[in-house]
């Protein structure tokens, strides 16, 4: 059995060229992450967001963290195996737009 190719932390030019096109999502420093917060009509609309990016995390083998009160989905992204942001995160977190 092969081991998966190592995941690799964004560089700083990286970072410059590719946070700019994320609207919304803000450095997390302390986690080396990026996050959003995301607000719904009601508990149902951010369920159903919920389940689409569960279903998109698992696809990409890439989960986030989050934290979801009533209508409010609070997601954090980061990438443990790189010790912070990679190109897994920022992926993510397009996917993540297009399901709005």
């Amino acid at each position: 059995m092969t081991k998966p190719a190592a995941v690799a932390r964004l560089t700083e030019a990286q970072r410059a060229e590719l946070l700019p096109t994320l609207a919304g999502w803000e450095v997390d420093a302390e986690q080396d992450g990026i996050r959003k917060t995301f607000k719904f009509a009601d508990f149902t609309e951010a369920f159903g967001f919920m389940a689409r990016v569960a279903l998109l995390a698992e696809k990409a083998d890439h989960h986030p963290e989050w934290f979801n009160v009533y209508n409010r989905v609070d997601i954090l992204l980061t990438t443990h195996d790189a010790d912070g942001l990679s190109m897994r995160d920022i992926e993510l977190a397009r996917a993540i737009e297009k399901t709005l």
